[in-house]
């Protein structure tokens, strides 16, 4: 694992994972809210986008975090990476998380309830097209995804 995606519905922890990521495999981590939304939460055009992600994935390893739903270009990163990771965690487990961050925009509020039926099923389609080369990690509990970082880094031994 050198170059990961980490994908899933707003609040599902994705940047949370990529920092824990980023310190135990010693690969940097990008965020992707920081490079695409504009001052006034304004959209990244497209066309521009793309070249900003090229200029993201030319690296030897990242870890890229986010899911841009219906704004997002997902190709290009798709097409560099090496490992896929989807958070897929129960609506309420997100929508919990979310209720206590900051205020959200109603779109961002439809985008997390309806992700698991409009932008999953566009994900895995863009997957199999543009990264079939790809590991691919699908979790749906934090269980689950626990017991993969504790599988990546796990816990020091009491010294005897």
């Amino acid at each position: 694992m050198k170059k990961i995606i980490i994908l899933g519905p707003g609040a599902s922890g994705k940047t949370t994972l990529a920092k824990k990521l980023s310190q135990i495999l010693n690969i940097p981590h990008l965020e992707l809210d920081k490079y695409f939304w504009q001052p006034g939460l304004i959209p990244t055009p497209i066309n521009q986008w793309k070249k900003i992600q090229k200029k993201l994935v030319v690296d030897k390893a990242w870890i890229i975090d986010g899911d841009l739903g219906k704004y997002d270009a997902l190709e290009v990163r798709l097409k560099a990476a090496d490992t896929i990771i989807i958070l897929d965690f129960p609506l309420l487990c997100c929508l919990s998380r979310a209720i206590k961050r900051d205020k959200e925009r109603f779109d961002f509020w439809w985008w997390l309830i309806t992700w698991r039926f409009t932008s999953r099923p566009k994900i895995m389609r863009l997957i199999k097209t543009h990264s079939p080369q790809a590991r691919i990690l699908i979790f749906k509990h934090t269980k689950e995804l626990d017991k993969f970082i504790l599988s990546l880094h796990p816990p020091s031994l009491p010294k005897i």
